[in-house]
Formats: C-alpha cells, structure tokens, sequence
C-alpha cells in the first residue's frame, strides 16, 4: 500500500472512496458489515477488489470505523490485492456523509475523478464501474448506476399509535430507478458539493442535485444489490459460488 497514486496513461486519474465504517445492524450482531464474510472473504476486500478491477482506478481510499483503521490495515494486508493499484486507509466518522468527506480529503493532487462505492455492495461488476467513469469522463459531473423498479411504489403518511399507514400517492413506476454504486463525480464537483451541502441526504449525487448541477444514470447490474439483511447475504453467497463456478472468480 502507498500513500501516492501513479499516472494512469491516456485519462483522467481516477480514485475510489469506500465508506466502510457503519455497523449495518440490520445484518445483526457481530462485526462491521464491512468485515463480515462472503464467501469466506471480508465484503470489503471484495468491494476494495471490484474498484481495482478497473484498470482507471489508480487509488482505493477506505473510510475505517473511527477506532478500526488499524485492523483494517491489516486485513487489506493480508488479501491479495492488484498491486498496480494504492490502497489508503482512513478513520471515518459517525455518518457516512462525514466518512465520505474524510475519505475525500485524504485524496493526493491530481485526481480528476472520484468514485463513491457502498462497501456493502461487494459484487459490482468492473463493466459498471468502467461505465460510470467513461460518462464522467464524457462531461458528465455525476453519474449514477440505476436500474428500473420491478416493485409498484407506494408514498405514505404518518400513521398513529402502530396503526397502517395511510398511503398518499403512487409515483408512476416508469420514471422511478433504483440506484446502486458506485456513483463517479468530477473531484472538484464532489468536494464543492461536501463543503456546501450540510443537510442529509441518503447518497453523493443527491447532494450534487442540491448544488443544481445535473446528475445522469447509466444501466446498473442485477448483482450489484446491497447486502443489509441476511437474505442479501445468503443470495450474494449464491451469486459468489456461481461467480467461482464458471469464472474462476
């Protein structure tokens, strides 16, 4: 691992930022869901692996839990990792929208084009990452990988005391997507948006839109879902073994 990132020959440099700090409670207890296994693997080193992947990204920044940077240091060190690509580790902080930031500013000089990656979404195939920095690199200051909706959406109210929710209103299911990581941003865009953007929101490119720059979709993958509930983590196993089976993966 190296604190400075080589040229990459012919383009715009490219780094990635992998939040990597919450606890994802939602998988249950134990440890981050960063860290929990996949295939006999940290997710993370799977996450950290599939933005290697792509031969643009010269550097891999991971937003540690704020007490973990140590042990995440030693777990990347002891996975193969493509050596043509810098790996730093950084502690987080206690939302994503800071670790983010914190990731960001751990950025050298000279990098055009960041990527944004959901540690817990461990399966993304390089095919997607390559899209979304060719859009950025097209003009294009935010891009994000989507897919359609297969599920109507329902928009609801408060409800009282347990009762059911009352819904409000059906979007039309035509226009809605479904949005995935990683999300790529000119560098400058994405710090501008970070030091200007204070309210919360749930991803980078939302706080671009606030910025009233335009953000763009390219197709997302089917195998680039997000593990949060242990369903997920059983069928990216799924995913994984079959991945192994036909690809040597």
């Amino acid at each position: 691992m190296s604190d400075e990132t080589r040229p990459v020959a012919g383009g715009a440099r490219t780094a990635a930022v992998i939040p990597a700090a919450g606890r994802g409670v939602r998988l249950g207890p134990g440890a981050p869901k960063a860290l929990r296994a996949l295939g006999g693997t940290p997710m993370l080193i799977h996450a950290v692996r599939a933005m290697a992947a792509s031969r643009s990204v010269s550097l891999v920044v991971v937003v540690a839990p704020p007490d973990g940077a140590a042990e995440v240091k030693t777990l990347l060190a002891d996975h193969a990792l493509p050596e043509r690509t810098d790996i730093v580790v950084v502690p987080g902080g206690r939302t994503r929208q800071e670790s983010v930031k914190l990731g960001l500013d751990a950025l050298p000089p000279g990098i055009d084009i960041v990527l944004v990656h959901d540690a817990a979404r461990p399966l993304v195939p390089v095919d997607t990452v390559d899209a979304v920095i060719e859009a950025v690199r097209d003009g294009a200051p935010a891009v994000v990988p989507a897919l359609p909706l297969v599920d109507t959406v329902k928009e609801v109210g408060p409800a009282d005391d347990g009762s059911p929710e009352p819904v409000v209103a059906t979007p039309p299911r035509a226009r809605l997507r479904a949005v995935q990581t990683p999300q790529g941003f000119e560098h400058a865009t994405l710090v501008r948006a970070h030091e200007t953007v204070t309210d919360d929101v749930t991803d980078d490119a939302g706080m671009v839109e606030k910025l009233g720059l335009q953000v763009v979709l390219v197709p997302g993958h089917e195998e680039a879902f997000k593990v949060t509930r242990p369903l997920d983590l059983l069928l990216a196993e799924a995913v994984l073994a079959r991945r192994r089976a036909t690809d040597g993966f």
